[in-house]
Order: structure tokens, then sequence, then C-alpha cells
């Protein structure tokens, strides 16, 4: 192997691909990142046998060959490199970096030792969507993702494809969150959970590419495609809960806020309820909403917010949540106000971004006693 390439090109890829390396003792080769030289492009690949990542970078290509070499020393070497070409060469199993005032060798692995990842996606089988569409579907339904590793299933998130309508849902049990994309194509039905780590990087891939998204059921995984970048993650396998059961089909209180009023109360309502479970309170009035906490320990305190309250109940409401699930929530909401629907003390509540309908997020509330 033997080329040429720019230094903040080849930078901004290992900076990618480090992201996918892995330490694992027993496997070594997981600490390393391929580089494989064909025609007019560097491939720098990565992975941890969970996710994967292959980068092409345009480079002036004299010799083919591939090499794989530790993640860390070459990502901290080009990063520290000025903005100028860099030359690399590999002599057996090393590589050997230069510039016009550096030179370098590291000592790198046979290529043959390093797992075989997917390298492109298949435009004709895959399914196209808007990247920043998608991305910003994402940070919408990430963060209701379990942390509990006892239920692997609840750490990912659901992707549902019906007809041209796709789904993604996420629950750790507490709340939900679901958002539905619209396509410009119909295809076929998929069922699939993918793991919270390859749609973060995901979300982190900026840009206006299209993105590519296929399954490849015999290897049980999926495969994503922006831009010049190729990723892919296994499959979580399980049964994900039905959870269109558990949302609400009516309401007896409808309510319509402004967003950062409503995130401002939620602040200085935590100040206490950090010492009382994180349990703040809602009580709904005629034309507003009062949020409060308390604490044996600080004091107590409460916030009027100015509300559009629509009531067909025939029955006064408070209703308690974990603060912390409605900061989520806010921060969440683009637009400046916010709708929720209550049924009950007990009941889910509904939370939409009033300007974004395809947009539905449930938090169960919190059951105080007295």
């Amino acid at each position: 192997m033997k080329l040429q390439i720019l230094q903040e090109n080849l930078s901004n890829a290992l900076n990618i691909a480090s992201r996918f390396s892995s330490n694992k003792v027993q496997l070594p080769v997981l600490g390393n990142v391929l580089f494989s030289a064909k025609k007019s492009k560097l491939v720098i690949s990565s992975t941890n046998l969970e996710i994967s990542v292959s980068i092409n970078v345009g480079a002036k290509v004299q010799e083919e060959g591939d090499l794989s070499i530790p993640s860390r020393v070459i990502t901290e070497l080009v990063g520290n490199l000025p903005h100028d070409t860099v030359d690399l060469e590999t002599t057996k199993e090393q590589l050997k970096v230069a510039t016009s005032s550096f030179a370098s060798n590291v000592l790198g692995m046979n290529s043959n030792d390093f797992p075989k990842i997917p390298g492109s996606v298949v435009a004709s089988k895959a399914l196209t969507i808007k990247q920043k569409d998608f991305a910003a579907a994402l940070m919408q339904v990430i963060f209701a993702t379990s942390l509990d590793e006892t239920r692997p299933i609840l750490t990912g998130v659901l992707v549902l494809l019906d007809k041209s309508d796709l789904f993604l849902v996420a629950t750790d049990g507490f709340r939900l969150s679901q958002k539905k994309i619209k396509l410009s194509s119909s295809s076929e039905k998929i069922k699939i959970v993918l793991p919270k780590a390859i749609l973060s990087e995901i979300a982190r891939v900026g840009g206006e590419d299209d993105l590519l998204f296929s399954i490849e059921e015999k290897e049980k995984q999926a495969v994503f495609g922006v831009g010049e970048i190729i990723l892919s993650s296994r499959l979580l396998e399980g049964e994900f809960p039905d959870y269109e059961k558990i949302i609400p089909k009516s309401s007896s209180y409808k309510i319509l806020a402004d967003k950062e009023e409503v995130l401002r109360a939620v602040k200085l309502a935590s100040i206490f309820a950090r010492d009382n479970a994180n349990i703040v309170k809602i009580k709904i009035l005629k034309d507003s909403l009062k949020i409060s906490a308390e604490s044996g320990q600080s004091g107590n305190q409460e916030t009027k917010v100015d509300a559009k309250v629509e009531k067909t109940g025939d029955f006064d409401l408070e209703i308690a949540f974990n603060y912390k699930y409605l900061e989520d929530f806010l921060h969440s909401v683009v637009g400046e106000e916010v709708q929720m629907e209550f049924s009950g003390p007990t009941t889910a509540g509904v939370f939409r971004d009033s300007i974004d309908m395809s947009y539905l997020h449930l938090i169960m509330p919190v059951r105080v006693q007295g």
C-alpha cells in the first residue's frame, strides 16, 4: 500500500472510526482500524463486533493494499500533524507515516485477522430516508431507551415500516416515545429493534445526504449508508412490548401551555423534588397549571403557569411525575407550546409538541400516598 492523502480528511475519518474500536484483551485486533487502499480511495474500517463503520476517503493511490493499525496510536498521531499531505506506505506489517517534516513507523497486524464488515449498501434493495429528518426523529426517541441491561430489548429502538410510514419507538417501562416519518415511497413491512449505539452514531452524522437503510436478514444486521460512511449493526433479539395497548384512547383534560414556562416551573420544582424521589405534582386549575414540589429537608414551592384547559371529566385532577422525565420531553420539543392530555392520576400522561402531531410521548405517573 502506498498513497497520499490530506491530513484533515484522514484525521476526520479516524476520529469517527476510533469510536467503534474495542479494547477487548482476548481480541486485540478489535483495537485496530483497517486501512484498505483501493483505486482512488482509502477505506478506513473499525468494529467492536456489535457495530461497525467503513469510511471512504479520497486519496492518490499508487499501490493498493491493506493493513490494520492500532486505533489510538494512528488517531492521535495523525490528529497532531499539521494540515499537509500525508504519505502512507506499508512494508510488511509496518505503516510508514510521513509529511514534509515528520516520519514515523507504526506497527500493524495482518489484515486477514480483521473481521469482515459491510462496506456498501445495495441501493436497489435499500430504503431511502432524508438523513436530516431521520436524525431529528432519533433525538425525539433515543432518550426514552432503557439503561437496564437485564432487559436488552428495551435498550434499543423499535423500527416499524408499514407501507410509506416509518415508526420509531422507544420505552424504558416508565415512559415511551413514538415518532412517525412519512416516506416518499412505500416498502414491504419491517419490524426490527436496533441498538441505541448505532442510532446515536447516525444522529451524529450531519449533512444533507440521503440515508440508505437495508436489512440483511441472513446476517441479522442492519446496514446504513450516508455520504461516504457505511454503518452496520447487529439486530437486538427478543419481543418488544405491545406498546399500543398503553396509549390512552381518550382523555378527561387537554392542556395547551407555553413550553418555556412549563420547563421553568419544572426546573424550579426540581430543586426540592431531588430530596423527595424526584416527584413533582401538576394540579390542573380552570385556566392554569400549578406545578409544585416539597421536601422534608429543604422546604417547598409552587409555580403557576397560564394554560388553555379543556375539561370533559367531572373531577379535579392532581397528577405526579418524575421531573427528569418531564425535562427530557420538554427539551425534545421544537414548538413554542406543549399539549398535555390526562385521564386520571394513575393513567399515562400524553405529551405532544404543538407543531408536530407525528411525535407522541407518554409518561407514567408516580403514585403518591395521600
